[in-house]
């Protein structure tokens, strides 16, 4: 069978889809690079930089021993040259690039995230804040979006690409589908308060480490006590479990309340699918909107309380 154009076009869409899935969202240069070619080059040239082998006439007559020239002696190296009393400054943006130990990198978010005193504040630590490598690889910092007045606030795990781009959480796919699951209960972004555990992301959209997560942690928990919601929507189980401190899987933690204790306290909190599982596993969708369901008697529970 002779493939047509148009095969040989849909290949290059799968291939560029393949791509964007796996994170390879940004183009390095205009024309692709050889370097296999740039290796060989380099080879080449360093064989032509070579000194030029013994000439026959520089070898000694037949039966005379071979003796070292004196000049053929290597030189002695040189002395190293003597230390002033201060050190040389690092070359600019050194110190940018040095990361913390692990227990120093969590022991200064705790730090800092306790001395924010209002969600701008934090916001601000954030943007200041160099202990978690996440940073010098994402474009922007994702720090929320919607009402931090709501009664329901609503966490994820890390940005993606398009969140990285517009520096706004869940504005992809995901974020349309989240906007529609709470339109399903009354609710939009004026409405909610929408935050990740992690604010960067992550290389390729790749899972955070442990370490990552731990370092950020200290943030998104001083932002629940900030926004103080009523009731706590973990989307993904790797939020669910960071947050509720909690091994257990997503199917067994959606569906039923726990107690969150922000520090001023206790909220009630519920875990739920990723709308981006819910992309990929639509029989999902009706245990979510059970999820959805609960969160709206819950907020309606919440304000017949205020009520009163």
């Amino acid at each position: 069978m002779t493939a047509t154009p148009q095969d040989h076009f849909a290949d290059i869409a799968d291939i560029l889809a393949f791509y964007l899935e796996a994170g390879v969202d940004v183009a390095v240069g205009e024309a692709p690079v050889d370097r296999f070619a740039e290796s060989a080059a380099e080879q080449a040239r360093s064989r032509t930089q070579r000194p030029p082998a013994m000439q026959a006439t520089d070898m000694p007559p037949p039966g005379t021993a071979s003796r070292p020239q004196a000049s053929a002696r290597p030189a002695p190296p040189a002395s190293p040259a003597p230390r002033s009393g201060t050190l040389s400054a690092p070359p600019a943006g050194a110190s940018a690039l040095v990361t913390q130990p692990p227990d120093e990198a969590v022991m200064s978010a705790r730090e800092a995230a306790r001395n924010a005193e209002s969600l701008d504040a934090l916001r601000a630590i954030l943007d200041g804040f160099e202990g978690c490598a996440l940073k010098r690889t994402a474009t922007r910092l994702v720090f929320a979006d919607g009402n931090p007045k709501a009664k329901v606030m609503f966490v994820g795990e890390a940005p993606g690409r398009d969140e990285d781009q517009q520096g706004l959480p869940f504005v992809g796919r995901s974020g349309r589908l989240l906007d529609l699951m709470m339109a399903a209960i009354g609710i939009d972004r004026t409405s909610a308060y929408i935050a990740n555990v992690i604010p960067w992301r992550p290389p390729g959209s790749r899972t955070p480490t442990p370490q990552e997560t731990a370092v950020c942690l200290p943030f998104i928990k001083r932002q629940i006590e900030l926004a103080d919601p009523d009731i706590l929507v973990c989307l993904g189980g790797p939020s669910a479990q960071a947050l509720l401190a909690t091994t257990e899987g997503i199917t067994r933690l959606r569906g039923r309340f726990m107690d969150y204790e922000s520090g001023t306290r206790t909220i009630r909190a519920i875990a739920t699918f990723h709308p981006a599982y819910l992309l990929r596993t639509p029989l999902g969708k009706r245990l979510a909107w059970r999820d959805m369901l609960a969160v709206e008697t819950a907020l309606k529970g919440s304000a017949s309380e205020a009520a009163t």
